[in-house]
């Protein structure tokens, strides 16, 4: 006769315990309105030095970049991370957005890179020098940030140019870590679009709200002039090794080097949510077309 009442009030104190279990509520935006006007800034700006106004997007992470190529400054009390540097006609309104977000250019402790296209490190050179900061770069892209030139093996390299070469002052291995006071950013090899293609995952708070963030470095098969994938199987096999590790990764916010793939600015105005669950397989997913595309005869 007592099974019964004890089973009732097992089962209520259940559905208790699940209705009081607060739901964790999604990561916003930091500043919807600074979103805003990025996007009406840059509404029908194709070039990749249109200038765009510094947006934060949550917690200590910034975008300060252009309109059409993403660079992010993430900040801490012990220096400042720079993910990226545009080109070089660009490099002086980055070091502007970053004085206009409220910071000194000179607390930026280290400048890390995706990947070296001139879109992505033309003003590294340039930022080296009016930052003081030290340059990481992945030990399999080091030659071509020392010449500056386009790799012979880049499937783009009969249509884009060069950049300034730059000194890397450290060189890293992935799925090694780079610290800059709580700052711990992990660097993952994501190779395809370039050999030294990078990518990057670290945590950023805002009070107890900690996200995971992952800044996915192109992945996107691009060939121009007369290079055709199917004449590189080891390319070919680069880009799906790539796609297989995304795919079972734990992405948490997504950023990419080119806002529109990842749509950054809809995510910095709110008009989208800036965490997508499956972010970085809808992404590879994209690739993988692109690529099984090209492959066509």
């Amino acid at each position: 006769m007592t099974i019964r009442p004890l089973l009732f009030c097992s089962i209520a104190q259940f559905f208790a315990l699940i209705f009081a279990t607060p739901v964790l509520a999604a990561p916003r935006a930091a500043d919807p309105a600074a979103g805003q006007r990025f996007i009406e800034q840059c509404k029908g700006k194709e070039t990749f030095d249109d200038p765009a106004p510094p947006v934060r997007v949550f917690g200590n992470v910034w975008y300060v970049g252009t309109c059409n190529v993403t660079v992010l400054l993430l900040t801490s009390p012990k220096g400042h991370v720079l993910i990226d540097s545009a080109t070089r006609e660009a490099a002086p309104q980055i070091l502007a957005n970053i004085k206009a977000a409220g910071f000194d250019p000179k607390d930026v402790r280290w400048i890390i890179s995706s990947h070296e296209h001139f879109d992505h490190v033309g003003g590294l050179a340039f930022l080296k020098e009016a930052t003081g900061a030290e340059v990481v770069v992945r030990d399999a892209a080091e030659a071509i940030f020392r010449s500056g030139t386009v790799s012979p093996a880049d499937p783009q390299v009969q249509e884009i140019h060069g950049f300034d070469p730059v000194t890397p002052d450290r060189l890293m291995k992935a799925g090694q870590t780079l610290h800059a006071g709580p700052l711990r950013l992990t660097m993952l090899a994501t190779p395809g679009h370039t050999e030294g293609s990078t990518s990057w995952t670290w945590q950023s708070c805002t009070g107890a709200d900690c996200q995971k963030f992952t800044y996915l470095d192109s992945i996107s098969a691009l060939q121009l002039g007369s290079y055709r994938f199917r004449d590189h199987p080891e390319r070919v096999a680069m880009f799906n090794a790539t796609f297989g590790m995304i795919d079972k990764m734990d992405c948490g916010i997504v950023l990419t080097p080119h806002p529109a793939v990842s749509a950054v600015a809809q995510r910095m105005a709110g008009i989208e949510p800036l965490f997508k669950k499956e972010d970085c397989r809808v992404i590879v997913k994209s690739a993988r077309a692109r690529l099984d595309a090209a492959l066509l005869p």
